[in-house]
C-alpha cells in the first residue's frame, strides 16, 4: 500500500465503506442473514490470515489469546452483523451506516470507564450530538404512516448492533494491549465471528444452501475482499502516514456516502427532518474525530466502523 498517494488511501477507504453499506442489500433476501455473515467473514478472515503469512506476520497464539479473540470476533463480527444484515431488510442501508454515529461515543464511554481513558467535553458534545441526530431520523421513519413496523424493527436491529459491535471494538482494545497484532486478530476474529453466525444460523433453523443468484456472489466477494481486506490494508496505512485522528475522517464521510447510495439505488428519499437527523449525526463525527488533538485518547486496537 505504500505506493498509493495519501489522497488515494482515503478514497478508497471512503467509497469502499460507503458502498458496502448498500453491497449488503444484495445478501439479506435470497440467503438468511445469520448464512450470509458467516460465509462473508469465513472469507475474510482466510483472506486476511492468508495476507498475513505472505508479509511474514506471527500467527501463533496462546490459547488464552485464542479465547479472547474469539470474545472479539463473536462480538465485532459475528452477532453485531447478523444484526446489521437484518436492520438492512428494513431500512434503507444509509440510515443503518448513519445509525453507527453513536457508535464511537458508547466505545468512548465504556474506554473510560474499563480502562481509564481520557474523554474531552468536545468528544461527549460530539458524541451526544451524534446520538441525538441518529434518534431523529428513526423517529421520523417510525413514525411515517406507512411502514412504521418496518422502521422500528429497523431501528432495534440498528439499536443491537451499534452495542454489541461497541463491546466487541473494546475487546479489540484489550487485546491490542495484550500485545496481539491488529491484522492477526482480525483474521481469527473474522473466523470467529464467522463460526458464532453460523451457530446461530443452526440455532434458529437456517440451512446454508447457498443462492445461484449471480448479484449475491458478486456482493459476497465485494463485502468480503474489497470491503474488509483492502480497506483495512489502506486504513492502517493511512493512519500511519497522517495519525489516529486525520484518519478518523473516513469516518465521516462514509454515512454521508452511504445515504447517497441509498438515495440513488434504493429508492430513499429523505424528508427535511431526516435530512437534519443525518446533518446532525455527521455533524457530531465530525465533531469527535476531525480534530487530531482532542476527543478520546484512543484506545491501541481501536478499528473503524465498516458496513
Amino acid at each position: 500500500m505504500s505506493r498509493f498517494k495519501t489522497w488515494q488511501l482515503f478514497a478508497i477507504c471512503v467509497v469502499v465503506w460507503g458502498t458496502t453499506w448498500h453491497a449488503i442489500t444484495y445478501q439479506v433476501f435470497d440467503f438468511s442473514a445469520e448464512s450470509g455473515v458467516a460465509v462473508r467473514f469465513a472469507l475474510a478472515g482466510l483472506a486476511v490470515l492468508a495476507f498475513c503469512r505472505w508479509r511474514g506476520v506471527p500467527l501463533a497464539r496462546s490459547l488464552a489469546d485464542h479465547v479472547a479473540l474469539a470474545l472479539q470476533g463473536v462480538f465485532l463480527y459475528g452477532v453485531s452483523y447478523v444484526c446489521v444484515y437484518h436492520a438492512e431488510r428494513f431500512v434503507p442501508s444509509g440510515l443503518v451506516a448513519v445509525g453507527y454515529s453513536a457508535s464511537p461515543l458508547l466505545s468512548g464511554i465504556g474506554a473510560a470507564l474499563l480502562f481509564g481513558a481520557a474523554l474531552s467535553q468536545r468528544f461527549v458534545a460530539g458524541g451526544v450530538l451524534g446520538v441525538c441526530g441518529v434518534v431523529v431520523i428513526f423517529w421520523t421513519e417510525i413514525t411515517r404512516a406507512s411502514g412504521s413496523d418496518r422502521a422500528a424493527l429497523g431501528a432495534l436491529f440498528t439499536v443491537a448492533s451499534v452495542l454489541l459491535s461497541a463491546i466487541g471494538s473494546l475487546v479489540a482494545s484489550r487485546n491490542r494491549k495484550r500485545g496481539i497484532a491488529l491484522l492477526p486478530a482480525m483474521g481469527f476474529g473474522m473466523l470467529y465471528g464467522s463460526i458464532a453466525a453460523a451457530i446461530v444460523a443452526v440455532a434458529v433453523g437456517h440451512s446454508i444452501v447457498l443462492p445461484s443468484a449471480a448479484s449475491w456472489w458478486l456482493s459476497l466477494a465485494y463485502l468480503a475482499f474489497a470491503g474488509s481486506v483492502l480497506t483495512f490494508a489502506c486504513f492502517l496505512t493511512l493512519q500511519d502516514r497522517v495519525g489516529v485522528g486525520a484518519a478518523g475522517t473516513v469516518g465521516v464521510m462514509t454515512p454521508l456516502l452511504a445515504l447517497l447510495v441509498s438515495i440513488a439505488f434504493e429508492g430513499f428519499r429523505p424528508d427535511l427532518r431526516t435530512a437534519a437527523g443525518a446533518a446532525l449525526a455527521v455533524a457530531g463525527n465530525a465533531l469527535m474525530l476531525l480534530p487530531a488533538r482532542s476527543g478520546l485518547r484512543r484506545e491501541p486496537g481501536g478499528e473503524p466502523e465498516a458496513g
